[in-house]
């Protein structure tokens, strides 16, 4: 039977975004909500919405028993995790199944398997997927690791068998930096993922991060939807996202679409899932690991496609058949994507929390912005600090720039320290116009002043619109930004 009504088991934007493709597809949708998301937005636009547990992710969307009771509840008869939480969870995926309920995504077996980095690499292995030189095996000995990491040459990377995001990697340069770095890669990874494994690869010191979106159907369909490149990062976290990348050439895209789909292959893989590669400086890849689940950055593959990701996740949970074969796709244009954070870049890209105390986003031609807030609403302490993913679509990459810079100037925020300055900051930076830069972006190049917030918001205003009114007889008077839009406070001072 297809699916009639789906919970959405998750939060803010990614909720909403899942809900306005089922909504278009004529099904039923359900928010979950914790106390402190009790006025969300996601929760206004669902049909139906029920509250799973208090503000702390572990006392609510990280509940399984609480989500399926939602399900029973209001008779949902398929479930999608969006990204974060459960997504990428097995045990989650299973319950679900065992529930007599859909699953919009891959099965537990192809979460188990490419969860873990070394399971995955030897997925990878099985079809010749190139993979940066290192360990095959976990490592907890701290001897053993450090003779192996000699074999394998400095720098190296010591890097979390069981988990990602940065948690449980360290780089090092010297060997007589190793133990140390070791006891400490181990730790983090025991407190993130409550397993020490490691693992070691040989480090490469201009990389850059690009990854490819495939699709694969339960009839043993699967596609890639080319590349996205992820370079820009803060603490190995994404931040900027382009697709496709500038860098890549005709044939090292279709070798790496093709590894891509054989990674997926290596797993029956089914759904969307993204498979992560790492290039260096002379642009040969590796395999780095395989997301099991919907990205954040998808909206800029579907940008150049065409395709919207989640309807498609939605027919393959259905048992419908990929509509297109891989000779069917091809590239349009050019997106960007800034993740727009409650941070303050200038701080070590530290959260912020706040009110929105102005909110306005940007629009016109090429301009989507995928957010769960409105003016008025507080930034909670509780989750993830993204408020909004700010995407532009344009027939080349120096038009998205030139969009995304407009788009930029547009969006209004005040109330939270947030990355738009930071996002103008690297659009107009030689380095990212140019297509010449790597991970270390923002260690090279990012200088805090560009942001140079000194002021507080209602001074700065304050100031700005005296200045406009002593200015308003003279005709020739430049007219400045005074919305209060924090994206623009450097320029404005900068003309003051």
């Amino acid at each position: 039977m297809p699916i009639k009504k789906i919970l959405v088991a998750n939060r803010g934007e990614i909720a909403l975004r899942i809900m306005r493709s089922a909504r278009e597809m004529g099904i039923y949708t359900v928010a979950v909500f914790s106390e402190a998301d009790r006025s969300a937005l996601h929760v206004q636009y669902a049909d139906e919405a029920v509250c799973i547990g208090p503000a702390p992710s572990n006392q609510s969307y990280l509940l399984i028993e609480n989500i399926l009771a939602a399900c029973k509840e209001t008779g949902a008869d398929a479930i999608h995790p969006g990204y974060g939480f459960l997504s990428e969870n097995p045990v989650f995926s299973k319950a679900v199944v065992e529930a007599g309920l859909i699953f919009i995504g891959p099965t537990a077996e192809a979460m188990e398997i490419m969860g873990n980095k070394l399971s995955a690499k030897a997925a990878a292995l099985s079809y010749n997927i190139p993979l940066v030189p290192g360990t095959d095996t976990a490592i907890t000995d701290v001897g053993e690791a450090k003779i192996r990491a000699a074999e394998v040459g400095f720098p190296i990377l010591i890097k979390a068998a069981a988990g990602g995001g940065g948690k449980g990697m360290r780089i090092v340069e010297r060997e007589e930096d190793f133990e140390e770095q070791m006891q400490r890669a181990v730790s983090e990874a025991i407190s993130a993922f409550g397993d020490g494994a490691v693992f070691i690869e040989r480090y490469v010191t201009s990389p850059r991060h690009i990854e490819i979106q495939v699709l694969g159907d339960s009839h043993g369909n699967i596609v890639h939807l080319f590349e996205r490149e992820c370079s820009v990062q803060r603490r190995h976290q994404k931040v900027i996202e382009e697709a496709p990348s500038s860098v890549l050439n005709a044939e090292i895209r279709q070798r790496m679409g093709k590894c891509a789909v054989d990674a997926a292959r290596s797993c029956n893989y089914t759904s969307a899932g993204t498979v992560e590669f790492i290039l260096d400086e002379n642009l040969n890849f590796y395999f780095l690991e395989m997301n099991t689940r919907l990205q954040v950055e998808h909206p800029v593959t579907e940008a150049i496609t065409g395709l919207d990701l989640v309807k498609e996740q939605i027919r393959i949970a259905n048992g419908e058949k990929l509509s297109f074969k891989q000779d069917d796709l091809k590239i349009n244009g050019h997106a960007i994507e800034l993740r727009v954070y409650a941070e303050d870049p200038t701080n070590d890209f530290l959260p912020d929390i706040g009110t929105l105390q102005r909110y306005k986003v940007p629009q016109g031609p090429g301009v989507r912005v995928d957010d769960g807030f409105a003016q008025g609403m507080d930034i909670p302490i509780y989750y993830d600090p993204m408020i909004a993913k700010l995407i532009v679509w344009g027939a080349s990459r120096s038009e998205a720039i030139e969009r995304m810079k407009r788009a930029i100037d547009e969006y209004q925020i005040t109330g939270v320290r947030n990355t738009l300055n930071f996002g103008r900051f690297v659009m107009e930076h030689q380095a990212f116009t140019s297509g010449r830069f790597d991970t270390h972006f923002v260690s090279k190049y990012y200088d805090p002043e560009f942001s140079g917030e000194d002021l507080e918001e209602d001074a700065f205003i304050a100031a700005v619109l005296a200045v406009k009114l002593q200015e308003q007889s003279s005709s020739n008077a430049k007219i400045v930004n005074t919305t209060g839009n924090s994206s623009n406070w450097k320029r404005s001072r900068t003309e003051y």
